[in-house]
């Protein structure tokens, strides 16, 4: 059975229905509806919020089923709102490594999700201080692409920044040089707030300054500023340029942010953030149309470009 036991199973699938029945759907940004029979969220609910097939999610409460990957825990434990202890649990029930803090599978605080739940009319998502994108909202999504499917070192988008030339193609090339002293900047400030051990940091910025003669060079003029606000323009294949101010709520230990995206003020981009609902359905509708119906449970979303 996948190395897990029998047993296992059986606590694994007892624990996500008792974590399900526990969440009302206010809670997640459900509606409530008239005839709910069920306690707490339904099981196609949670496999929506995961990201996962029903006939999927059905199995595991029933005890049955494949071997959960990581990323599909750490999806589950985002739709379950875990907390962290919890969190840890399901993943020694289905026999995967507990994730170190800080990489893509990172435990998002219950109350962050919470916050980035009732913003429905503004883009909004949680990266990590070495911005790698734990969750995103539709909105996020559908402006700056599905950004949560790439692991590894390539889960951080500084890292793509330097050694990927299409990562820059959401910005226009007249701002690249600016974003590329801001990116080393704050990660020149996010590597003194970690640990000096801490081996993540440590790898990525010694690859950086292999790789990257443009890292290295601007790496040696020692600026050192975290970005708590930014004034963005961003390209999008569809609206065009779009301009936002990225705002940013810190973590007490400030290795998560929040980031929500409004409209620049003299801008059209009011307009066109209301756009952005519409013609980013309208995507992932034509996306999920195209998509391979082989697609495993918990694997990530096409991403655009």
């Amino acid at each position: 059975m996948d190395g897990m036991s029998p047993v296992k199973y059986a606590e694994l699938g007892a624990f996500l229905r008792s974590r399900r029945e526990r969440i009302r759907p206010a809670d997640v940004g459900l509606p409530v509806g008239p005839r709910r029979r069920v306690p707490g969220l339904r099981r196609e609910e949670v496999a929506q919020l995961a990201g996962a097939s029903v006939d999927y999610y059905n199995e595991l409460e029933r005890g049955a089923g494949s071997q959960p990957s990581e990323q599909m825990i750490a999806a589950l434990a985002r739709a379950l709102r875990l907390t962290v202890d919890e969190r840890d649990y399901l993943y020694r029930l289905a026999d995967r490594p507990v994730p170190a803090q800080g990489g893509a599978a990172s435990h998002v605080h219950p109350g962050m999700l919470d916050l980035l739940g009732r913003m429905t009319s503004t883009p909004a998502q949680v990266i990590t201080d070495l911005h790698v994108t734990l969750v995103q909202n539709p909105l996020a999504v559908a402006l700056l692409g599905d950004q949560s499917g790439f692991r590894g070192p390539r889960a951080s988008f500084v890292h793509r920044w330097f050694t990927e030339p299409d990562a820059r193609n959401l910005y226009p090339e007249a701002d690249h040089a600016g974003k590329s002293r801001s990116f080393v900047a704050d990660l020149r400030a996010a590597a003194a707030r970690r640990d000096a051990k801490d081996a993540e940091t440590g790898t990525m910025i010694r690859t950086l300054l292999d790789v990257s003669p443009e890292f290295a060079a601007l790496w040696a003029d020692h600026d050192v500023a975290f970005r708590r606000e930014d004034r963005k323009r961003l390209l999008h294949p569809t609206l065009g340029l779009v301009e936002v101010n990225c705002l940013n709520l810190i973590s007490e230990d400030g290795r998560q942010r929040l980031l929500w995206f409004t409209p620049a003020v003299g801008t059209d981009s009011a307009g066109l953030l209301e756009l952005l609902a519409v013609v980013g359905t309208q995507e992932v509708v034509a996306e999920s149309a195209v998509s391979s119906p082989t697609r495993t449970a918990g694997s990530p979303p096409r991403r655009r470009g």
